[in-house]
């Protein structure tokens, strides 16, 4: 009787025990999940993997210490710290965390394959974030990846293991090019990339100085060269600068848009942008009187911002700059207006990107602008002369189309691919870019079969290139093309891939580069024949600039 009685006694014990315990230790849930964003040199924080805890009511955690699988990562050298963030808000990822606004919890310097980052950090009930930061060395190669898993995190002396992510993601590297004032210049947009006959890679943009609003502005064009591929970058120059032109401070003297051309017969390198001089009213007239202290703002797609004539109070201007060393120094700039554009024509200026040259030896840029009506179109520009004398075509297409990039079809034609402005309203199926193809530059031209339905157009820039390499001896070539991979919104930055001059762009082919949210702007270039670069704008910069292999693209 007195054993059953003591055996009761510790049963009844044992169970008060485990029911105080229960109310001392908090329940926790963990997930995990990475993002395809790319991992920036040059940046000194970037999103590598959130942590999303949440603490049930009624009690409370303190987080001691958190343990990484850096299973994935090609070289850990490439990393030069990890650091460890609490967000007490919601961090959704869409292309918008601030580092600044966080807590450190700790960091690392010494990079292993497993690492652990030890802090403090209490918790009360509800939903927490942290967010594991990589800063990459200066050295990183470019073409490698990381990758970040979190295996075990100790809260209130208790091991967790996080629910394990629901997929698999290595983040590839990139450079941050241009990051928001740098140089002083408050946005950087409308990136245009080329190689150039001897491989120097010549980036260009808008240094919109004052604001990230598009012209009228305090705006010039910028240029970054790049000797070694894109793994380091020379201090940025600038291109065009029309200073103080004509009476009016530079806030009244932008020049943005720039286009890229590398002629790859002599060597000789164009940049083409669009000069606005004051301001046109709503209605097209001249606004007299300005100074640096006036409000007065329009654009040249705005209203009546931009009119027919010649004359810089009537319209924008196409300017063109030459260099003939590699970029290092340009010619002053001239103007193109009377020699291209039609004069009752409200709007003529460059399509942003790159330019091409054609098998024989013809420079060809992407241009666009409005019509006696005001309607926008696209079309092309061309030299025969090597840049003495330059000739604009007809429209391309017959719907509402702008800015465009141009290819050179296997069997020798042109290809425009365009922004198709009326996909604002379109969400369906018939959501897509507009194509359209000319064999005789640009007098006339033909619908590509693939048009308005094989690429998903958000309404945004977007980039056409075609890449030559050979295999097993013998010379093939593609078409990639990059954009914000949807039908509303500007995400999901990635690069396809078309065997067959655009009719198709297999999904195998397709490269996400960034899924957050940016401007959404991108130019795609040739770095040899086994390497391909692009420079767009990013979540995580103005200007991103990666390369990635072709191989492995190819597949």
């Amino acid at each position: 009787m007195k054993l059953k009685l003591l055996l009761q006694a510790i049963f009844l014990f044992l169970l008060i025990i485990n029911n105080v315990q229960a109310q001392s230790s908090p329940v926790v849930t963990v997930t995990q999940e990475q993002y395809q964003v790319p991992l920036l040199k040059g940046k000194s924080n970037n999103p590598f993997i959130r942590l999303k805890m949440v603490v049930s009511e009624n009690t409370q955690a303190t987080v001691n210490d958190f343990q990484f699988s850096l299973k994935g990562t090609t070289s850990l050298t490439d990393i030069q710290q990890l650091a460890l963030y609490y967000f007490k808000n919601d961090s959704t990822a869409n292309g918008s965390l601030d580092f600044s606004k966080a807590i450190m919890f700790g960091k690392v310097a010494v990079i292993k394959n497993k690492v652990n980052i030890a802090g403090s950090q209490v918790l009360d009930p509800g939903t927490h974030y942290f967010w594991l930061s990589c800063t990459l060395a200066p050295n990183a190669n470019a073409l490698n990846q990381a990758d970040a898993s979190c295996s075990k995190i100790v809260i209130s002396d208790q091991s967790v293991v996080p629910a394990p992510e629901e997929k698999n993601i290595q983040q590839k590297f990139a450079v941050a090019l241009r990051k928001p004032n740098d140089d002083n210049v408050n946005t950087y947009r409308i990136p245009g990339l080329t190689t150039s006959k001897n491989g120097t890679l010549l980036a260009v943009y808008d240094m919109r100085r004052e604001s990230s609003r598009d012209l009228q502005g305090h705006m010039d064009i910028g240029l970054s060269r790049s000797l070694d591929g894109g793994n380091t970058w020379l201090p940025m120059q600038v291109a065009i600068d029309m200073k103080e032109w004509g009476g009016l401070p530079q806030k009244f003297n932008g020049v943005s848009d720039a286009c890229i051309l590398s002629d790859d017969k002599t060597g000789a390198i164009y940049i083409a942008g669009l000069w606005m001089h004051g301001v046109l009213d709503k209605n097209g007239k001249w606004i007299e009187g300005l100074t640096d202290s006036s409000k007065a703002w329009n654009h040249q797609w705005r209203d009546k911002g931009s009119q027919p004539g010649f004359d810089v109070k009537q319209s924008s201007q196409f300017l063109i700059v030459k260099s003939n060393d590699e970029g290092k120094t340009w010619s002053e700039p001239i103007n193109l207006t009377k020699m291209c554009k039609k004069e009752e024509w409200w709007l003529w200026a460059p399509g942003p990107g790159h330019g091409i040259t054609l098998t024989d030896g013809t420079l060809v840029f992407p241009t666009q602008g409005r019509d006696k009506n005001g309607r926008p179109f696209s079309n092309i520009t061309y030299s025969k002369d090597g840049g003495v004398n330059w000739h604009t075509s007809a429209a391309a297409d017959t719907g509402s189309t702008t800015e465009s990039m141009a290819v050179q079809l296997s069997n020798g034609d042109i290809m425009l691919n365009m922004r198709a402005n009326e996909n604002a309203n379109r969400k369906g199926d018939n959501n897509g870019r507009a194509m359209a193809v000319t064999s005789d530059l640009g007098k006339t031209w033909t619908s590509h079969p693939a048009s308005r339905s094989v690429l998903n157009e958000p309404v945004c820039m977007a980039s056409t290139h075609k890449h030559n390499y050979t295999k097993n001896g013998k010379a093939f070539s593609v078409l990639l093309f990059s954009n914000p991979n949807t039908k509303g919104g500007r995400n999901h930055m990635t690069i396809k891939m078309s065997f067959d001059d655009g009719l198709t762009w297999p999904k195998e082919h397709w490269m996400l580069l960034d899924e957050w949210n940016s401007f959404g702007y991108s130019c795609i270039t040739s770095i040899d024949e086994q390497t391909i670069g692009i420079l767009y704008e990013g979540s995580g910069a103005h200007m991103v600039f990666q390369q990635f292999s072709f191989k492995k693209m190819l597949k």
